[in-house]
């Protein structure tokens, strides 16, 4: 581990910096040539995809298509070390719940099915049979199914997603909360009623073609690292990329593509964006409607501005956005952006300069109160400009985990639509659950109630994925069985129910052997591309099951003949299960014929050809009000100057994906061996009577009594806007209350928490009355 400082980093985002820290990422994990040999294969025709982020490949031909964190990610799950019934004899659950969640994960591969144990406060091994017995008996005793969970992590497969979602259903439940529920569910939400889609409309294509691109609240350097390829090459063309970030992302910045020969020679490195707004956060819908009041003003003084052709034939609702616009106040524009009014008329003036436009956004957006407003305003900003269903332009929500958006695909959603229900009834012969499931938060809120009895999960870490942490613990260890399917330890499986499994899978890049010979999945990526993934390496242990083999038994285990569904032989060989999905999803017709392609194929995308799937058969112009009444603003109006309210935004560091850590370094940021670190304004840290380097607690200002705080974290000054402050989940997650949720999506609001600051070891709790119930195990978020 690297010594803890605060170091301000030079170097671009990728370059040499990158390269070390893959280097590195192999020999902690005892891998240096197989590691190596794996990279080889990522993302290749005959390959795995990499079980990193949703990002698509442009060429399946080359043999370095991967980046830094995906390679940390392989690296992780073909690791050295292994985690199997010796390591837990040594280990009660009690002295593995004090340890950090990166020591939990650094232990290595799960390699055998484990239950856990109350009179040893240990977990032994269990054979899988029986594990599928214990579990089945909890699910039939249920008096009603609508008391199971069953919560599913994006790294699940195509074919395990639509066979999990299948068992569930002919099971009699909808709960299917899913990580979309903890970050896109509000781009969905927004476009599905505005264009038809809830998904992008873009290709890799149409950042080829792009005259600017707009990205709004996303840090691809650390969470899409091959997106700045594109926007590299973007850039070296002459489009304008214009960011809108509270934070300096280095990947924001510049890039040095580890490819480019005379790059890395020189040391040099490619500008990324032409523009750079420091927004408040949460104020980007304040800035896409400064833009757009801008565009009628220009369109009223000399015309040429709007698509006009394009909102008559295409649009419906433009002259109440035009009147909603109009009459908006440049003054609260500025004020909730943060950005100046020129600012603002600079940033349209780029966006009436280009002939095609891309806008990008990812959870620096959807994690907030107003997300879904901030989306259809976005999409408003693209409709003016007919910047959808043509060359060069579109929405691109850029996705997280590499198989998010395939999973809802396939059918992963509390809210299924009833075409899919009607359909699966008559592929399948049985009657759906037709009442909604719950959702991650109302999950969290069933399992506190005693509504919510058994809990599996089939991928994910949701102890510490989830909001108001140690709420969602209780709710788990309520729970009467909580079952895991995963790779690696990691906090959710010493956070568990009066009954407990562990279920051990195999990970993305190693061989999936079956009945009829060696196996590949399928997944999904950002922009509907589908394509195979068939990994490499032997398996872990021999112990292992794939994720379709696990459901597929479980299904077995729990229905019994009360299902016609042939479960156990849909798994010998994947393309029957890929057969079923066609009869399912029109759009996966000649799935495996398809699918057996180089790169895969597009998913038809109905917006990107202007046909609109909304109710009035056309993209809605959708108006709406800057928000002025979030929570943020509510705590500070309580708060009349008394005390300092912050804005917190919880965030990534560069050596994590999702709650993974693999390292305490965040490099682009300057920290270095630590994570307990909070990004402040050096004026605030003044007005605090502070210094650079202090220890603060943080807590957050809410309404319900509970008093929710979040201990020793170092005060790093840093280039964001006032009043504001951002520290790494799950660190933070406790900060963030359960009724804190975005309106219309219910996604927790992680980059929207008031919070107060004060230094570390007052006992001050911004007024709260209540105490914390549970406090953590020590160093349990460390």
């Amino acid at each position: 581990m690297s010594e803890q400082k605060i170091a301000f980093y030079k170097g671009p985002a990728g370059g040499w910096g990158a390269l070390r820290s893959v280097t590195q990422a192999l020999l902690r994990q005892d891998i240096a040539v197989k590691g190596a040999r794996t990279l080889l294969s990522a993302n290749q025709p005959d390959g795995f995809d990499c079980p990193g982020c949703a990002w698509p490949d442009r060429n399946h031909q080359s043999t370095f298509e991967f980046c830094e964190n995906g390679a940390k990610a392989v690296a992780a799950e073909a690791t050295a070390r292994r985690a199997g019934p010796e390591f837990f004899a040594r280990h009660t659950v009690a002295e593995l719940a004090q340890q950090s969640d990166f020591w939990l994960e650094d232990q290595g591969r799960l390699t055998h099915p484990m239950a856990y144990d109350a009179a040893s406060d240990r977990y032994l091994p269990i054979d899988w049979d029986e594990a599928f017995a214990r579990i089945a008996r909890h699910l039939n005793a249920l008096p009603d199914p609508d008391q199971a969970i069953f919560y599913t992590s994006g790294r699940a497969s195509n074919e395990a997603a639509f066979l999990y979602q299948l068992f569930v259903r002919e099971y009699g439940t909808n709960n299917f909360p899913d990580c979309s529920n903890m970050c896109h569910e509000p781009s969905g939400a927004a476009m599905k009623p505005q264009i038809g889609v809830g998904k992008g409309t873009v290709t890799l294509d149409d950042f080829t073609q792009a005259d600017a691109i707009f990205i709004f609240g996303q840090n691809p350097g650390t969470n899409h690292p091959r997106m700045l390829g594109e926007l590299r090459a973007a850039h070296k063309r002459g489009a304008r990329i214009v960011s809108f970030n509270p934070l300096r992302e280095r990947g924001l910045e510049r890039f040095a593509d580890p490819q480019d020969k005379r790059e890395m020679a020189t040391l040099g490195a490619t500008p990324i964006s032409t523009h750079y707004f420091q927004l408040r956060a949460g104020g980007d819908l304040a800035a896409a409607k400064g833009m757009m009041k801008h565009l009628l003003e220009v369109e009223a003084a000399r015309g040429g501005v709007l698509d006009h052709g394009f909102i008559a034939e295409h649009t419906t609702g433009f002259e109440a956005l035009a009147a909603d616009l109009r009459a908006e106040d440049w003054a609260v524009l500025e004020e909730e952006s943060g950005l100046m009014q020129a600012q603002l008329r600079s940033a349209g003036d780029v966006y009436l300069g280009a002939r095609s436009a891309i806008v990008c956004w990812g959870m620096g957006i959807t994690q907030h109160p107003h997300s879904v407003a901030t989306i259809q305003m976005l999409t408003n900003l693209l409709l003016l400009r007919g910047n959808i269903g043509r060359p060069g332009a579109g929405a691109c929500p850029v996705r997280g985990h590499s198989n998010v958006q395939g999973d809802r695909t396939m059918g992963i959603w509390e809210k299924p639509p009833a075409a899919l229900l009607d359909r699966l009834e008559q592929v399948f012969g049985f009657a759906p659950p037709r009442r909604p499931g719950v959702d991650t938060v109302e999950a969290i809120r069933l399992m506190l109630e005693g509504r919510g009895r058994v809990f599996f999960a089939l991928g994910g870490n949701f102890a510490a994925a989830t909001p108001d942490t140690f709420a969602t613990w209780r709710a788990l260890r309520q729970c009467d069985l909580t079952v895991h399917v995963a790779t690696k330890l990691n906090r959710s499986h010493v956070v568990h129910g009066r009954e407990a499994l562990i279920l051990p899978c195999l990970g993305r890049t190693e061989i999936d052997l079956q009945a009829a010979g060696p196996q590949g999945v399928t997944v999904e990526d950002s922009m509907s591309m589908v394509h195979l993934s068939a990994g490499i390496n032997p398996p872990a242990s021999a112990e292992l099951l794939s994720e379709p083999a696990i459901v597929a038994r479980l299904a077995a285990a729990t229905l019994g003949a009360r299902s016609r569904t042939p479960w156990l032989w849909l798994v010998e060989d994947y393309a029957r299960i890929r057969e079923l999905i066609a009869r399912v999803f029109d759009d996966f017709h000649d799935f495996n014929a398809r699918v057996a392609v180089p790169g895969g194929f597009r998913l038809r995308n109905t917006a990107s050809e202007r046909v609109w799937a909304t109710p009035g058969g056309k993209a809605a112009f959708v108006p709406h009000a800057v928000p002025r009444d979030t929570p943020v603003h509510r705590a500070r109006r309580r708060a009349g100057g008394a005390q300092t309210v912050f804005h917190l935004m919880t965030t990534r560091s560069h050596d994590q994906y999702n709650t993974t850590i693999y390292g305490m370094d965040d490099r682009y940021r300057g920290v270095y061996g630590q994570r307990r670190v909070v990004f402040i304004h050096p004026e605030d840290i003044r007005a605090l009577g502070l210094v650079d380097g202090d220890r603060v607690d943080m807590t957050t200002v809410w309404d319900d009594g509970e008093a929710r705080r979040a201990d020793d974290f170092r005060l790093v000054a840093y280039d964001i806007p006032r009043g504001h402050l951002a520290a790494y989940y799950p660190e933070t997650n406790p900060l963030v209350p359960l009724s804190a949720t975005a309106l219309v999506a219910g996604t927790p609001t992680s980059k929207a928490v008031p919070v107060v600051l004060t230094p570390h070891g007052n006992t001050r709790n911004a007024g709260a009355t209540a105490t914390v119930t549970q406090p953590p195990p020590a160093n349990a978020l460390a």
